[in-house]
């Protein structure tokens, strides 16, 4: 996918501290407390989270920067979970998160993973429409417990 010079390309652990910094910008933007050890447990694993054949993770740059991410774990034999949807917020609503999404729909195909689930908090309006537009449902709601930003969490599925 590409778009005014922006392209979803495959990322690697190189591209760990360019995506702490993407989802930092976010939860300030949100109004969250950041701590990447509590927050992103699995980027700081990155090898044992995204390393194929077992997941995969995808970045956009800007010029250098990191301003979208996203990233898919196998779960078990028939499903992968989607995890870091994130984009700078000025790079929202041009279809960048659909394509990060297709990113991964396409590597569910190639790995023959029939069905995807994520979870997004609540208050992330622009991704659940995202999501439902691009045929997931929503499956519940979980709270994260102890969570400084009391997160609230929905959950979306669909098969690939």
């Amino acid at each position: 996918m590409t778009g005014k010079d922006l392209t979803v390309t495959t990322a690697g652990s190189e591209d760990v501290g360019g995506v702490i910094a993407l989802i930092g910008r976010v939860f300030t933007e949100y109004g969250f407390v950041f701590d990447a050890a509590v927050e992103v447990p699995d980027l700081l694993a990155f090898a044992s989270h995204y390393a194929p054949p077992h997941g995969a993770f995808y970045v956009v740059r800007k010029d250098g920067t990191v301003v979208g991410s996203v990233g898919v774990e196998r779960v078990d034999a028939e499903t992968a979970e989607l995890h870091r949807l994130y984009l700078d917020a000025e790079w929202r609503g041009r279809g960048l998160g659909h394509a990060l999404v297709e990113v991964v729909l396409d590597w569910c195909r190639a790995q023959r993973v029939p069905r995807l689930v994520l979870w997004s908090d609540t208050r992330f309006d622009l991704a659940h429409r995202l999501y439902e537009r691009m045929g997931f449902r929503r499956t519940g709601e979980r709270v994260l417990p102890e969570d400084v930003n009391d997160t609230r969490e929905h959950g979306f599925e669909r098969m690939v």
